[in-house]
């Protein structure tokens, strides 16, 4: 047989190939979606599901991070979750929905309880 090169692949080469695949995957789908979003109505009842199934997932996530978290997270009481999410709601409505105030006072919020537990 002929010599047979073999590729060795690396864990720098595994990283940056996978990094191009997801890259040419997204660029992929947005360029599709260039041409297809003429044809589009954004009031239509598919639409209108596919953004009520957008919120629901979102909202899933966020309780799963909330209620049980893994990690790090997993590792800081219920309640100093719970209470910065509520400061992060008040803040939002109290701010005219400014999302940016309302995450940065959730966050806030929670690295205060999250320092207040340690004693610093």
């Amino acid at each position: 047989m002929a010599d047979d090169v073999a590729v060795v692949m690396t864990p720098a080469l595994d990283t940056w190939m996978l990094l191009l695949a997801a890259v040419g995957a997204t660029y992929f789908w947005r360029g599709l979606a260039v041409p297809l979003s003429s044809r589009i109505d954004p009031e239509s009842r598919v639409f209108e599901w596919m953004t009520c199934v957008t919120y629901a997932l979102l909202a899933g996530l966020m309780s799963r991070m909330i209620v049980l978290p893994f990690g790090d997270l997993a590792a800081t009481p219920l309640h100093d979750r719970i209470i910065a999410v509520g400061i992060g709601l008040a803040a939002f409505f109290v701010g005219r929905r400014n999302l940016l105030l309302g995450v940065g006072a959730g966050t806030s919020a929670f690295i205060l309880l999250t320092f207040t537990q340690w004693g610093f």
